[in-house]
């Protein structure tokens, strides 16, 4: 794949899916930094990038914090002109059925996982539109595609995702800017640790017709191809990886 002197902010970098995203983009040798609200895990991830041999920063930022993010941006655009490649995948989760979900844990799970993406599309889109050239990837879920019980919050938030990912795709064509969703179903992560096991977790794998969770390096792979020049006939897409879960 090709990518020329990229620059890329990955946010939730700290761990999981980021984390392997983050490592993926600079295998490639774009120089990727690292978002996480701990400060710790991205400063972790940005040196093993750096022995590695690779360019990576750490950033400690709260996604969910709209001045914050802000100025995070201006400061990035000041020292690096432009940042190229976006990748969205900064969330949490605070499941529970509708009748017992409280109004925190709805307003927290959209602030993160949504209302995060409109602030760091704002941010940094204008140089990306000036160069006539952009990535815009965001990872929603298939929990935003077919709903998912005891994760309203969560599902709505993903599936705005998406929307958002369709109506910005059109929005930023004209600019050669290409915007697209990735949606994963089960991943093992720390974040599914607690349903990789047991019952549960085999009537969860009785519902993927590859009978297994995915790894984060399958989001990771697909996330650096949507990032690279040659995808750049794709864009308005959301991609299942999942399993075939969601046909």
């Amino acid at each position: 794949m090709t990518f020329t002197n990229r620059t890329a902010v990955v946010t939730g970098a700290g761990r999981g899916i980021g984390k392997a995203i983050a490592e993926s983009l600079a295998a490639q040798g774009v120089t990727v930094i690292c978002v996480s609200k701990n400060p710790d895990n991205c400063a972790a991830v940005a040196a093993g990038i750096t022995a590695a041999g690779g360019k990576a920063k750490a950033l400690a930022v709260d996604v969910a914090a709209g001045e914050a993010v802000a100025k995070a941006c201006a400061d990035l655009l000041e020292e690096h002109k432009t940042i190229d490649i976006l990748v969205n995948n900064a969330g949490i989760t605070r499941d529970g059925l509708l009748l017992r979900m409280k109004e925190e844990d709805w307003n927290a799970v959209i602030q993160t996982n949504l209302t995060s993406c409109y602030y760091w599309m704002k941010g940094l889109s204008h140089p990306m539109a000036r160069q006539r050239w952009g990535r815009i990837i965001n990872i929603a879920s298939v929990s935003g595609i077919i709903g998912l019980p005891g994760q309203m919050n969560y599902s709505a938030a993903k599936a705005g995702m998406i929307g958002m990912t369709k109506a910005a795709a059109k929005e930023f064509a004209s600019r050669s800017i290409t915007v697209n969703a990735v949606a994963p179903g089960f991943i093992r992560t720390d974040m599914t640790a607690s349903l990789s096991e047991g019952e549960y977790a085999k009537e969860i794998i009785s519902r993927i017709p590859l009978r297994r969770f995915g790894e984060a390096s399958d989001i990771a792979n697909m996330v650096t191809f949507l990032a690279s020049e040659e995808s750049g006939y794709m864009t308005g897409q959301v991609f299942a990886v999942d399993g075939g879960m969601v046909m």
